[in-house]
């Protein structure tokens, strides 16, 4: 399964290939999902939901209605995935920050808080009778993958994209000025989600120059990390605010609180210094920059030796020029 546009066919194939596959993975992590990999697998299969929202998004102003049809029902899917996603990530996101700051805390510290997150995932799990959840989620993602098929995109070569990275970028570019205006996390919270769409873009496009590609894609990734890992501690606090007494006593919740807001801290601070070198640019230079990759990618020889892409074919490159 590759999450890139390849040469060899065009971008309507591309897009079409690409979601009926990420479809078809997040159904297989969901059908059936139970015990310990369960997390894991909603974990993935939400990944593979805001890989093709990403997807839509490049594409929708050629999809129209049929975008906001379709992106209307993944996110309903992908809200649903959230509530127990977001249970296990609290547990993840305690344990990380008990691990990190572990010479400034006892072996204890922190044991009721999770014992009550745990309680509270399980409680949650039960009364939402999961396991039949998940395999109705999982059927709606397949009927997604049979519909992409016959999408009615049309364009083709980098107008087929254009449009939507700028857009992409722009959005992103906007979340961040927002963020250095009021640093709020719900305001970090919008841009991490630019952010991933903007980093999903960057995926689809690695190839059109690989090594420049690739190093914008690991930036981008760490910045993504960064956001998402401080959104997860802002669930986790939230959650315990909300039933303080349930998770521990007032010294215990004192010494969480601490810990969250200092780790919170050096997670912005770092996304903020990427995030402004990575979003320097205008949005129209951005474009104008990729589509000078992606003509020279296009007009690219064969290399001795079998350089270029095995996965070229025999097909023609003109495909997506």
């Amino acid at each position: 399964m590759a999450y890139h546009l390849k040469s060899n066919e065009s971008v309507a194939d591309a897009v079409r290939r690409i979601v009926s596959e990420e479809m078809d993975a997040a159904a297989g992590h969901l059908s059936g999902a139970s015990g310990a990999d369960r997390d894991e697998a909603i974990h993935e299969a939400r990944k593979s939901v805001k890989k093709v929202r990403a997807v839509l998004r490049l594409v929708q102003p050629e999809l129209g209605a049929t975008w906001r049809v379709e992106n209307r029902r993944l996110s309903d899917i992908g809200h649903k995935l959230a509530e127990f996603r977001d249970a296990a990530a609290s547990i993840e996101s305690l344990d990380s920050l008990k691990e990190r700051y572990r010479k400034e805390l006892g072996p204890r510290t922190f044991a009721s808080i999770r014992r009550g997150l745990v309680a509270r995932k399980g409680k949650a799990e039960r009364s939402a009778g999961i396991g039949p959840l998940l395999n109705k989620l999982a059927a709606g993602l397949r009927s997604t993958g049979r519909r992409a098929r016959a999408w009615p995109l049309e364009r083709d070569g980098f107008p087929a994209i254009g449009c939507g990275l700028e857009r992409t970028y722009s959005r992103g570019r906007k979340a961040l000025a927002l963020v250095r205006e009021n640093s709020t996390s719900e305001n970090f919270h919008e841009w991490r989600k630019r952010v991933k769409d903007h980093w999903y873009h960057v995926r689809l496009l690695e190839d059109i120059w690989p090594g420049i590609m690739q190093a914008y894609e690991r930036a981008l990734k760490d910045l993504e990390t960064w956001l998402g890992d401080d959104h997860n501690l802002v669930v986790l606090r939230d959650t315990v605010l909300a039933e303080p007494a349930f998770y521990g006593n007032t010294a215990e919740i004192d010494v969480f609180l601490g810990l969250v807001d200092k780790r919170r801290k050096e997670l912005c601070d770092g996304a903020l210094s990427v995030g402004m070198r990575i979003y320097a640019e205008k949005p129209a230079q951005f474009a104008q920059r990729l589509e000078r990759f992606w003509r020279a990618w296009q007009s690219q020889p064969e290399q001795p030796g079998g350089l270029r892409q095995a996965h070229a074919g025999t097909r023609k490159r003109t495909t997506l020029r």
